[in-house]
């Protein structure tokens, strides 16, 4: 039976992902980073390797949270881990509640480096979602977990965290950032 091209893409990727066996981290100027992700339809024993390759780029990149569009993968899954509790893998994650209460915290990302500026979101949320193992779950969260929850779940809709923030804001960071590309060509 015939692949859909979709589904070949993503089969490539994750040959791709398991030759190199270590994730490229894409950064601001890369549009694949603008695009919605695609829903997984079949969460097979291939995620439990693309999970735990998301922590170890993660962890390697020194951040707390990766979703899939940041490393090429155009698949609705992000990876969390922050400081006190253990890692986890969101597949297809829906959510269901955010808080009225919203909370301005600097953030920063792994495909925008050097870059933290304050941004407000929902103080906590309320997310269901499967793990690498296809089983589902629903986590309620405050704080920082819901933070990175946020964030990443943004990625998956091609926004980034720089996109929150107000225009002006947004367009000095994005001009001292062009100016320091055009430095490290020159």
């Amino acid at each position: 039976m015939p692949f859909a091209v979709g589904e070949m893409l993503n089969i490539a990727l994750l040959l791709y992902f398991r030759y190199i066996g270590d994730m490229q981290i894409l950064t601001l100027e890369n549009e694949s980073l603008r695009q919605k992700a695609n829903p997984i339809k079949k969460i097979g024993p291939e995620y439990v390797q693309i999970a735990k390759e998301l922590v170890e780029t993660l962890h390697a990149g020194e951040g707390i949270g990766l979703a899939g569009p940041q490393v090429g993968l155009q698949e609705r899954i992000f990876a969390v881990h922050v400081e006190g509790d253990v890692p986890r893998i969101f597949i297809n994650p829906s959510i269901i509640e955010t808080s009225q209460e919203t909370v301005k915290f600097e953030e920063g990302c792994l495909s925008v480096p050097g870059v933290y500026t304050n941004v407000v979101r929902s103080k906590a949320v309320k997310v269901q979602a499967w793990n690498e193992k296809g089983r589902p779950f629903t986590i309620e969260a405050d704080g920082i977990l819901a933070r990175v929850i946020l964030h990443e779940y943004d990625h998956l809709d091609g926004i980034l965290f720089i996109d929150r923030i107000p225009e002006q804001k947004r367009d000095r960071i994005l001009a001292k950032m062009d100016k320091a590309a055009q430095k490290k060509r020159a």
